[in-house]
């Protein structure tokens, strides 16, 4: 695997896609794990999408700060600052005790990291 290759990203990043929305269908689903795999998906999609355009990105989590980088390279996404924030601020949180989401954040969390993928995914040319 090159670590250069977005389309290697794009497969990491649909790894947990895959993860995120299978324990979402769960009986009891782990918002908990949801989050964390939903921000990371979406993490792995923005820098997927960077790497195709030639850009260096920052070792960071922060999904608006990459956002932010898109943005400045002339890759238009259209994705709220918030939300990414929201999504970041919800996989952070939900590495430790005390400060579990809830199921509806996890479905939040999916539904902003749904909008990465669908809009990366298209962007890259695949299905």
């Amino acid at each position: 695997m090159s670590v250069d290759d977005p389309v290697e990203w794009a497969r990491y990043a649909e790894e947990d896609w895959n993860v995120a929305a299978s324990l979402m269908r769960r009986k009891h689903p782990p918002s908990t794990a949801i989050c964390f795999h939903a921000q990371q998906s979406a993490e792995k999609y923005l820098k997927a999408l960077l790497l195709a355009s030639k850009v260096n990105f920052p070792k960071t989590h922060d999904l608006a700060a990459l956002n932010s980088l898109c943005e400045q390279h002339g890759i238009l996404t259209g994705f709220s600052p918030q939300l990414l924030t929201l999504l970041t601020d919800h996989a952070v949180a939900a590495r430790y005790p005390g400060q579990e989401p809830t199921l509806e954040e996890a479905r939040q969390s999916l539904e902003i990291a749904k909008s990465v993928r669908k809009f990366v995914r298209k962007w890259l040319g695949m299905k």
